[in-house]
């Protein structure tokens, strides 16, 4: 195919995907296991995010958050997924360049706001562990949606910066790319022009939104751990810790598997690690969010009990 030249210079009207898997044989089982991943992603996130909703005990401001990165997570997996589910049906592997920085622009849009969430609800227990009788003031509605619509400002503001800078790339080449979604590493590759800026601009963007958080999480929980070891009771300190355990966790996994996704561009070739990196942040992390908030929280098990039974579970 020769396509018709874009007036960026851009040449490549569209990319191929190769997908997780390229035997065809392969293709029916891998499809079975990405549908039941994402439905059970979804059916679990909108549980806690119903879960948040019908059950007072939940009304609070860490919740509000966790509601909100529940939503999150169901969008950076169906940013994804269903794309390539669909792809599994049709037999078609190609994306259209446009739809390609479409998908590039929405991920980096939910995961921005990922990562701030997760900010704001380490800052929450900071005020709440460190700071308890000004809490309800410092952490009142009118400043949890300050929070919320600053992550959205911020990711917003980060995912335009990298979909326009990647739109400036000329693809005149190879069109191919290894992965099932397109994400900004495997794009530099195939570009015709120098990416050198465009790396730059990934690791200076990336310090401040990345870098910024996990100093602000690392040090709330300084403060944290040192108010929690103030406590004199056994008991106290491990009821204090355990409302953070599951968020430190979550956060772990989440900057964990981006750190090594983005901080690494040009030290080894792409491969097929590459995907399994994908599958973590796109489908892993969503899936466990919603059991690791629950499995060792009653309040959260006793409101999942009352949205799936209705009725709230005996004493």
């Amino acid at each position: 195919m020769q396509p018709k030249p874009r007036a960026n210079g851009t040449s490549v009207t569209e990319f191929i995907l190769l997908g997780l898997v390229e035997t065809p044989e392969l293709w029916p089982v891998v499809f079975i296991l990405f549908l039941l991943a994402y439905m059970a992603t979804v059916v679990g996130n909108l549980s806690i995010l119903a879960a948040v909703l019908v059950e007072p005990k939940l009304h609070t401001p860490m919740y509000f958050f966790l509601g909100n990165l529940s939503v999150m997570d169901v969008g950076c997996i169906s940013v994804t997924i269903p794309c390539m589910l669909v792809r599994f049906l049709s037999h078609k592997r190609t994306i259209p360049y446009g739809d390609c920085l479409t998908q590039l622009f929405f991920f980096h849009l939910l995961v921005g706001v990922d990562c701030f969430l997760l900010t704001a609800m380490a800052y929450d227990r900071f005020l709440a562990i460190c700071r308890p009788l000004t809490y309800s003031t410092r952490m009142n509605h009118t400043v949890q949606r300050i929070l919320v619509a600053t992550s959205w400002t911020c990711a917003f503001s980060n995912a335009l910066t990298h979909t326009v800078a990647i739109s400036t790339l000329n693809f005149c080449g190879p069109n191919v790319i290894n992965h099932f979604y397109c994400d900004l590493p495997q794009l530099f590759q195939l570009s015709c022009s120098s990416t050198q800026l465009n790396e730059l601009l990934l690791f200076a963007v990336g310090f401040i939104m990345a870098g910024t958080p996990m100093t602000l999480i690392f040090t709330s929980y300084i403060h944290v751990a040192a108010a929690v070891l103030r406590i004199r009771s056994a008991e106290g300190r491990k009821k204090a810790f355990s409302t953070c355990s599951s968020h430190l966790t979550v956060v772990a996994l989440f900057y964990g598997a981006g750190i090594f996704n983005y901080m690494r561009l040009g030290s080894i070739k792409l491969s097929d690690k590459d995907k399994a990196i994908g599958i973590f942040n796109t489908v892993i992390n969503p899936m466990l969010n919603p059991l690791i908030y629950s499995l060792r929280n009653p309040d959260v098990q006793a409101a999942l009990w009352r949205v799936f039974t209705g009725r709230r579970p005996a004493a």
